[in-house]
């Protein structure tokens, strides 16, 4: 039985390209990069062209960009980071009660310690203001995080109004853009966004491998200790494998502009056949027998792909 891959939104497959680009990192370029022999410093260099095309791709410095194991890692980083570097200034977090586990439980934990986390609600499409964040935010808040993309439900959050509000309340503002890094554009500058989680997997890297964007003199103390990889900034040992999977890494996300518009204008007429398909079926509040079976949204798909022209069927694969 031929199978269709669409649970893109969990994880996707490795780019052959992306593949292609880490091999010589697997097999023969396996210097540690800390080493000053020729061997480190050729892997190194690997290292940095990966975090140079991370870093144009989000319109960030270079040393703007660390390496970490994933988006969760990275979203860890930031929440235990800002608790514990900002304490002085405040205990106070804002986020959405519609996040990824990796910042609700996150934040759950903090509590414990007497972090106060102010969790905003969302409207029917998932959405939440900026005028919510501003409303919430007091002398005590130290953070904002919103995602940037529902991991469920595909919503993109104001992400720039937001930014700006806190930027000009002086709150730090990080967003987790595990889902959206590869598939919208992201200007961190123009977002005014002072943190920015991302994972690999979810745009044709590799899996175990993330990076965190943390804007220049913004300084968080590390959660693990040993070593002192990514400038000290995040102390794990990344360094030993972090050269083929940041290559990975970089790919992919400095994808040209406009084929990622290709690709992003396709699925969105993707999308539109398939609602246009099923109107008035309300997923989320649908009664079991409007929801369509399997096999009917299976052939609605392929009529789609079939029907929007630009997309082939083994992208779904």
């Amino acid at each position: 039985m031929r199978k269709v891959y669409l649970d893109n939104a969990a994880t996707t497959a490795l780019s052959p390209k992306v593949l292609e680009q880490m091999m010589p990192y697997l097999t023969t370029i396996y210097g540690n990069p800390s080493s000053p022999h020729s061997f480190g410093q050729e892997a190194r260099r690997g290292v940095e062209h990966a975090r140079d095309q991370v870093a144009k791709a989000l319109n960030a410095l270079p040393e703007e960009i660390i390496f970490t194991g994933c988006g969760t890692e990275s979203d860890n980083t930031v929440l235990f980071g800002v608790a514990e570097r900002y304490k002085s200034k405040g205990n106070h977090i804002i986020t959405t009660n519609v996040e990824h586990h990796a910042i609700l439980h996150t934040c759950e934990a903090l509590e414990k310690r007497g972090i106060e986390v102010t969790y905003l609600p969302v409207d029917e499409n998932g959405m939440v203001t900026a005028e919510q964040v501003a409303n919430a935010i007091t002398d005590k808040t130290i953070l904002v995080s919103i995602m940037f993309a529902n991991n469920e439900v595909g919503t993109i959050m104001p992400i720039a109004e937001i930014g700006k509000v806190c930027r000009e309340r002086g709150v730090l503002f990080h967003t987790d853009a595990v889902q959206a890094v590869g598939h919208v554009p992201i200007d961190v500058k123009a977002m005014n966004i002072d943190m920015l989680s991302m994972s690999a997997h979810k745009f044709h890297g590799p899996k175990g491998v993330g990076a965190l964007y943390m804007k220049k003199g913004i300084r968080l103390p590390a959660y693990v200790m040993g070593g002192a990889q990514e400038r000290n900034r995040h102390n794990l040992n990344y360094w030993d494998n972090g050269t083929y999977l940041g290559l990975g890494l970089n790919s992919h996300s400095a994808m040209r502009v406009e084929e990622k518009w290709l690709r992003f204008a396709n699925t969105a007429r993707l999308s539109d056949y398939i609602q246009s398909c099923n109107q008035g079926v309300r997923p989320l509040a649908a009664k079991p027998e409007e929801i369509p079976r399997a096999e009917e949204m299976f052939e609605t798909v392929m009529l789609g792909l079939r029907k929007t022209k630009g997309i082939s069927e083994a992208e779904f694969h």
